[in-house]
């Protein structure tokens, strides 16, 4: 069954969202959560099965779909994707426990084990048009969600949220083209395996057009400024579920897609844009910050602080070493524990109160202190609060970055503390002081359902915090062959100065020990 189980990973959710429309209505809650237990349980398996020591593809499938073009079914999986289809097969399982009573929930728990699919599949796909058959499908799922379930705008949302990552897809899809065709002409085959992809040295002038295409597709779907209009509206208008699958996964393809894509692929135009990218991480942390402070609803600050931290893992990514994009790949993981989290909690006090305004609230830590108790600590968790999961991420992604430079770094370093001070307001304005709304003084606290949720999540934020090893050691693992390979494909001295010699740094390390005996 191991040979098989990425596949299983992938199909087995559709597969039983076909057969859920002929579960009776009143056993289709019972039905989801039974069947993204069994995914999740499928994907603890896989980490149990992964060998951590190992830092190349394992479980690989590959199946010829159209042999003429080099177009196959190749999967597999490593340290960087591993814990993020750990994290998408949570999340589902997370969100179909937690749906409060929602209109035509047999549709939604249907939908949501179909974007479960396309989520596992774009974090397995080897082969890229593969990778972009699945890319495109999640947009279906995700339009829907937002379009059925969403607000007053939720028209307009979903629209905008499909124009602007299909567009950028499009323009994604050029750069893979033209990938496969200079492998015909290196090799007389034609081929759309990563792997393959990864054996080419394109020259310089080659590599930045390159990494242009595929710049706008990873770039929109993060989202980076300027391109992150679409996600305020579709995180206000959609769902609770909807704005949790879209924070804690689905903007994480996008910085994947970085690391699997751009950084291997073209390693000299990774340095060559590396400080433009940086400045712009720089302006997405510190302007989305400003913007959320400015916001009156509580889910629109959650909304751009998670684009604001988005931007602290593509500093990591483009840090070009193992200590940035290590970093960079645990705050993937970070970001969606503790932005998934947020929402849910969002969620929890609307679905009371049917308003996010602030200003309908205050004082709610006398009439829900379980609640102001979870909300604060994944609070702390989001602005980096030492021994949370967040802190380790960004500590190592600054850490990354200060390598190549101090100044932007500490531009960084204090524009997260942007952070700190409109969450801490928010905080402020919800839980303390008196409680003045005659509506807010009857409110039930957390509910069985709701703590079932939202306590595993608040005990991953700390153990993680605490305890990053058995995460971060296969992390660690994936990306340094990552580095390694960048410098030995870079052709530029900009690039090799830039990108570190792990094989010479574990040699001067052997040489080193050899003189100390």
């Amino acid at each position: 069954m191991l040979d098989h189980i990425l596949s299983i990973l992938i199909f087995f959710p559709a597969l039983a969202g076909i057969f859920g429309f002929v579960i009776q209505k009143d056993s289709i809650r019972a039905y989801g959560i039974a069947v993204s237990a069994i995914e999740f349980a499928l994907a603890l398996w896989l980490w149990f099965a992964f060998d951590s020591s190992v830092s190349g593809m394992q479980f690989m499938e590959q199946i010829a779909l159209i042999p003429a073009f080099g177009i196959n079914y190749i999967l597999g999986v490593d340290g960087i994707s591993l814990f993020i289809i750990i994290l998408a097969s949570f999340f589902t399982l997370i969100g179909i426990a937690s749906l409060g009573e929602t209109k035509d929930e047999k549709n939604m728990i249907i939908t949501l084990l179909f974007l479960q699919m396309t989520m596992i599949g774009v974090f397995v796909a080897l082969d890229a048009i593969v990778f972009y058959v699945f890319w495109e499908l999640s947009l279906v799922p995700m339009l829907y969600i937002i379009g059925a379930w969403g607000g007053p705008l939720r028209v307009y949302a979903s629209v905008k949220f499909f124009l602007y990552t299909f567009t950028g897809s499009l323009i994604m899809l050029v750069g893979m083209l033209f990938m496969a065709y200079f492998y015909y002409q290196a090799t007389g085959t034609w081929s759309f395996a990563i792997l393959d992809w990864y054996r080419l040295i394109l020259p310089e002038s080659f590599q930045l057009w390159l990494f242009v295409a595929f710049f706008f597709g990873f770039a929109i779907k993060v989202p980076m400024f300027p391109f992150h209009t679409w996600l305020p509206y579709a995180h206000g208008q959609a769902p609770t579920i909807g704005s949790v699958i879209l924070a804690a996964i689905l903007l994480k393809m996008g910085t994947y897609a970085f690391i699997r894509f751009s950084l291997p692929l073209f390693p000299d135009a990774s340095v060559f844009y590396m400080f433009p990218i940086a400045v712009l991480a720089i302006i997405m942390i510190i302007y989305t910050a400003m913007v959320a402070y400015a916001q009156k609803d509580i889910k629109q600050v959650v909304a751009y602080s998670s684009v604001s931290h988005m931007g602290v893992i593509i500093l990591g990514t483009f840090a070009l070493n193992v200590e940035g994009i290590s970093g960079s790949i645990f705050l993937m993981i970070g970001h969606g524990v503790v932005s998934g989290a947020l929402f849910l909690l969002v969620g929890v006090i609307y679905d009371r109160r049917h308003t996010k305004m602030m200003s309908e609230f205050g004082g709610l830590a006398h009439v829900m202190p379980r609640y102001a108790t979870l909300f604060g600590i994944m609070m702390m968790a989001s602005v980096g609060m030492p021994l949370t999961i967040n802190f380790v991420g960004e500590f190592l992604s600054l850490l990354g970055f200060y390598e190549q430079s101090h100044i932007l770094t500490l531009l960084a370093g204090i524009a997260i503390i942007v952070g700190a001070i409109y969450m801490l307001a928010a905080y402020k304005k919800m839980f303390f002081g008196t409680v003045t709304n005659e509506a807010n003084k009857n409110l039930p606290d957390v509910n069985k359902r709701e703590l079932v949720a939202l306590i595993p999540l608040v005990l991953i934020t700390i153990w993680l915090g605490v305890y990053p090893k058995p995460l971060l050691e296969p992390i660690n693992n994936s990306v340094e062959a990552i580095v390694q390979l960048m410098h030995d494909k870079s052709i530029t001295e900009e690039a090799k100065s830039r990108i570190p010699n792990l094989m010479s740094d574990i040699e001067i390390t052997r040489t080193s020990m050899q003189e100390v005996h």
